[in-house]
């Protein structure tokens, strides 16, 4: 089963998806298996990490633009200098991530979701979850 799930996001943000992912997989009936979460663009990601301070989200955001700043002197200029840094920071963070399904749920640890991380944005985006048994 693949489902596609339409997100706005806003300039740099970073979406909390984990109860959208649990719904995919409780809808699919598939009890053991896997599901990946995968994201189809460029300039932002799926990654797993700590719900319990969105601040570790702005730290996190924070962090990467020290480590790829946006820049006027990239050799790839598409819309913004965001546009160059977010495709770096993308490829850098990933843009799928897999979690097993046990009992018919997604696990993860304890204090930990799944995100869509936007590098560039405001953009209407899209992310695909798929729940393949076994």
């Amino acid at each position: 089963m693949l489902e596609i799930i339409k997100i706005n996001t806003e300039f740099q943000g970073v979406h909390d998806i984990t109860k959208e992912v649990n719904d995919v997989v409780a809808k699919s009936g598939i009890k053991d298996g896997i599901c990946v979460i995968s994201c189809p663009h460029t300039t932002s990601g799926i990654i797993i990490t700590s719900f319990w301070d969105k601040r570790g989200h702005t730290d996190m955001q924070k962090e990467l633009g020290r480590m790829v700043p946006a820049r006027a002197n990239y050799l790839h200029q598409f819309d913004t200098p965001f546009d160059a840094a977010g495709h770096i920071k993308s490829s850098l963070m990933g843009c799928s991530v897999s979690c097993i399904v046990k009992d018919g749920k997604a696990t993860h640890g304890s204090s930990q979701g799944i995100f869509f991380i936007e590098f560039d944005g405001p953009r209407s985006r899209e992310y695909w979850v798929k729940v393949i048994e076994g």
